[in-house]
């Protein structure tokens, strides 16, 4: 390496040294499509492969927990929406990424504490082209299972939480121009606000749209929770907090990838009895607001303590919101027993 991370290891977990990856075509006609299990200082693609060709890919960030895999319907359903939209042809289908996913994990021996980022690209060309005309092998899966925790160096502290700053280098796109919904890999507009964040000493930077409304994080989507002038109660009978003045709000998904997360967010929120909220937010409101949060597959639910180098939390209290932590919670147990929003591990061999 010529560099290190921050950490200064190259890996977080050392099993991660000695990772599988996967690198298929799909099934044709005259027989089954070419996919290997590879370690990780093998794994290529072709130079002509589109990913490398012009960013033409679409990808998904899945988690592994406790031997099943973590909403993978709904991973594989924005995978497929996208692709469609892309004009992908001649696509893995679904069993066949279903498949590789878990020979992949078999092969590593993973079950528990992992994370996968799962890509889609239009597959390699028969000759140096932006032009799909010129894609005539079928798509190109690639997936990259690693060990890694929810908390850790790729992710963030989700008990003392993270500071932002508002992106200045770019804004999320609308449709007109790119529409997020299409979960796609050219990712120079997160990467560029990131770096932006790096150099400031900041998790990430905040995403406005382009009439100056907060879209999303560089990573993640991002919540606020404003009470009423009372703030946070307890309930003296039961002993638990009594959130009637409470209101969740999430910007709406105009300009950004409605994540998965977030939509289990606002799920467990209504079931919980607390008021939520979708519609456009102002940075204002953020700073103003008494908790915020983000959400994402890689690292959960992350409280906010800063953005802009403002204070937030209720009384100006630079903490974990009991909204925030009651969320995080009630989201580990959804992981642990909502055996209906995941899919389970055949047993290794």
């Amino acid at each position: 390496a010529v560099t290190t991370p921050p950490s200064g290891r190259l890996y977080e977990d050392p099993r991660n040294e000695d990772v599988l990856v996967y690198v298929g075509t799909p099934s044709t006609p005259t027989g089954r499509g070419e996919g290997r299990i590879i370690p990780r200082e093998m794994a290529a693609i072709s130079p002509f492969d589109s990913s490398v060709q012009g960013g033409d890919a679409t990808w998904e960030g899945i988690r592994i927990y406790n031997g099943r895999i973590f909403h993978l319907d709904h991973h594989l359903d924005r995978l497929f929406r996208s692709a469609k939209a892309l004009g992908f042809e001649n696509m893995h289908t679904r069993s066949e990424i279903t498949e590789a996913i878990f020979r992949v994990l078999a092969a590593n021996g993973m079950r528990d504490g992992a994370h996968m980022r799962l890509t889609l690209t239009r597959g390699e060309k028969c000759t140096s082209s932006m032009n799909p005309y010129f894609n005539v092998y079928g798509t190109t899966l690639i997936i990259l299972p690693e060990w890694k925790p929810t908390e850790g160096a790729t992710t963030y502290d989700n008990t003392k939480g993270v500071s932002l700053i508002t992106a200045g280098t770019c804004r999320r796109s609308p449709p007109s121009t790119l529409d997020n919904k299409i979960h796609h890999n050219n990712m120079i507009q997160n990467i560029l606000p990131k770096i932006q964040a790096n150099l400031a000493g900041a998790a990430d930077s905040i995403m406005l749209d382009v009439e100056g409304f907060v879209a999303e994080t560089n990573a993640t989507n991002l919540f606020l929770v404003r009470f009423d002038r009372h703030g946070p109660s307890m309930n003296k009978d039961d002993d638990k907090s009594d959130f009637d003045g409470a209101v969740l709000v999430t910007p709406t998904a105009d300009a950004c990838l409605p994540g998965i997360t977030r939509d289990t967010v606002l799920l467990l929120a209504n079931e919980l009895g607390i008021k939520t909220e979708v519609r456009r937010v102002s940075l204002s409101e953020f700073y103003s607001a008494d908790e915020v949060f983000t959400t994402g597959t890689m690292g959960e639910l992350t409280p906010v303590t800063r953005i802009d180098g403002r204070v937030i939390g209720w009384k100006n209290e630079m903490k974990r919101g009991v909204v925030t932590e009651l969320l995080q919670k009630t989201y580990k147990e959804a992981v642990k027993t909502r055996l209906d929003w995941s899919t389970e591990i055949p047993s290794f061999c």
